[in-house]
């Protein structure tokens, strides 16, 4: 089943036409055109191609659908999985486009159980995420990105941090969590500033290279100075539990609102193939159609539980970085009154910070 030209039309021009200038417009709905007709006449191939150069073009909600169909097609399922998966994010409120989302959900849950699904979250806004070494988008991510079963590195990258990154092994159907905390380094200038500064402080001024050794000052005794105040790692322990009872309940919500989903998929698919329907349901199905219902908004509080732990668990886990990177407070320090002897008589300097 694929979304008709029309359904594209009916949307509003926001997503597809302020994206793009005119000219890539028209292109682009002349590719998504002849894919839907490429892929009618059961030519997938071609129609993967099509559709590919409009989603490059336009990336729409209808455009993903139609491409992460000929993926499924093409039993090319994990990119069929995030295309299919993009497109239900964007779904919009249309009753012609209403009767193609079971279609969607249903390609979806089977692509999603040949595969595996990542959830990354990084602690800084606007990193770049990478894959196996290719990037998927920026932080924060949309959705999950869907890999083959097995393990894949998992990378942070942004300029004025040190890169993170994180190896995660994912089974079939399975979902793994990636936490990369991005650091900030230093600058050589930076790091040469406290050694400059140092030098210049080392020269006494006006100390002239001939001055009589009785008109110097005898040298002072060195004081301790006030020991640095300790910072408490109590916090950083807090936060980062919360942090990872955060990842743990996005992870099981996430689990059990999939769970939930390929159940009303299962349920939807045996009232379809008993040549049954959900709209006005006959007797016999009132029970699986509700049943069905019961299931579809189980998965969908599941997955909001999932982004709220997810986003929480981002935010403790930002709160610990900034609290152990944050600059400790100075102490102040007091007067200190010091002898002075020298060759003219004795007085007392007083030193201090105010």
């Amino acid at each position: 089943m694929i979304a008709a030209p029309d359904i594209a039309a009916a949307q509003p021009a926001a997503p597809r036409e302020a994206a793009a200038s005119a000219d890539a417009a028209a292109r682009a709905d002349a590719s998504y055109r002849r894919g839907l007709r490429l892929y009618s006449d059961g030519k997938y191939v071609e129609a993967e191609s099509e559709l590919q150069s409009a989603w490059e073009l336009s990336p729409t909600f209808d455009v993903a659908y139609n491409l992460g169909n000929t993926k499924y097609q093409l039993k090319k399922h994990r990119e069929a999985a995030q295309y299919l998966s993009h497109a239900l994010r964007h779904w919009p409120l249309m009753k012609a486009a209403a009767k193609l989302k079971p279609t969607a959900e249903k390609r979806l849950a089977e692509s999603r159980a040949q595969v595996g699904a990542l959830v990354v979250t990084v602690g800084v806004v606007g990193a770049e995420v990478v894959v196996d070494g290719k990037a998927v988008g920026k932080a924060p991510l949309e959705g999950e990105v869907f890999v083959e079963a097995g393990e894949h590195r998992v990378e942070a990258r942004l300029e004025g941090y040190a890169p993170a990154s994180e190896t995660v092994k994912v089974a079939k159907g399975g979902t793994a969590a990636a936490a990369l905390a991005l650091v900030p380094v230093k600058s050589e200038a930076q790091e040469a500033a406290p050694g400059a500064r140092a030098a210049e402080g080392g020269r006494a001024p006006g100390a002239g290279a001939g001055a009589p050794a009785a008109e110097m000052p005898p040298a002072e005794p060195a004081y301790p100075g006030p020991e640095p105040q300790k910072r408490s790692w109590v916090p950083v322990i807090a936060l980062g539990a919360a942090s990872a009872v955060g990842l743990g309940v996005g992870i099981g919500t996430t689990v059990a609102s999939n769970a939930a989903s390929d159940d009303a998929h299962k349920q939807s698919a045996a009232i379809i193939q008993g040549r049954g329907q959900c709209v006005k349901p006959a007797s016999a199905w009132v029970g699986p159609c509700e049943q069905v219902r019961n299931d579809a908004t189980r998965a969908d509080t599941l997955g909001n539980v999932a982004r709220v732990a997810f986003i929480a668990s981002g935010a403790f886990a930002i709160a610990a970085a900034t609290y152990v990177l944050w600059p400790k407070p100075k102490r102040s320090e007091s007067a200190v009154a010091l002898p002075v002897v020298h060759s003219d008589g004795a007085g007392i300097a007083v030193m201090g910070a105010w």
